[in-house]
């Protein structure tokens, strides 16, 4: 009796070697779309030496920003040996602490709000249209990562870089919206909105 043999080539019930190419490349466009989709900001790069017995080991600590311009922010450091290493480990540190900031109009925060962390003191106030990003140093990378296109902040106390960036954090994780105020007491958006208003005519 004859055998018959089946193909497993484009035809046959199995996958040939251009499938599985196919396929592999069509796993990796998302995660090169995710990767596109972060905006990463390189805040500062510094030398450090560990002291050992032959003599000093350098090394190298990075400070990133990452954030993808909707709303979602979030910085990381690391060290390593070369610069490209270091900048890949505070990337991933940066992606893993990022955290949601409630924006008005998607461009600006909903009200002005102050913090500090160790020494650095921040205070950032929301702007009107067309004002743009009056900010300088660690502050512009994160709100320009942030996608925050109006706004007046100013640093005081400490210049460090860490100290900065983390009391902007502390800073941007107290903003609150509307709608969350309104949920937590239980009353409707136009009743937050129009008891401010009207406090503000009062006060005008």
């Amino acid at each position: 009796m004859a055998r018959t043999t089946q193909s497993r080539g484009p035809g046959g019930g199995g996958r040939g070697p251009g499938e599985r190419r196919r396929r592999g490349e069509s796993d990796s466009q998302p995660r090169e779309r995710e990767e596109n989709e972060f905006a990463e900001k390189l805040v500062g790069i510094n030398r450090v030496a560990k002291v050992v017995k032959g003599g000093r080991r350098f090394g190298f600590a990075a400070l990133v920003v990452v954030g993808d311009r909707k709303g979602r922010v979030g910085y990381g450091s690391g060290k390593a040996r070369e610069v490209p290493e270091a900048i890949r480990k505070a990337t991933e540190q940066a992606r893993r602490s990022m955290i949601r900031v409630p924006l008005r109009e998607g461009r600006t925060l909903h009200h002005d709000i102050a913090n500090s962390y160790g020494a650095g003191k921040v205070v950032v106030r929301a702007a009107k249209p067309g004002t743009g990003i009056i900010a300088g140093g660690p502050m512009r990378a994160i709100f320009e990562a942030l996608g925050v296109q109006d706004v007046v902040a100013k640093s005081v106390g400490s210049s460090n870089p860490h100290n900065m960036i983390k009391a902007t954090f502390a800073a941007l994780s107290r903003v609150t919206s509307p709608r969350a105020v309104a949920s937590r007491r239980g009353k409707k958006v136009g009743e937050i909105l129009g008891r401010r208003d009207a406090e503000a005519r009062e006060t005008a």
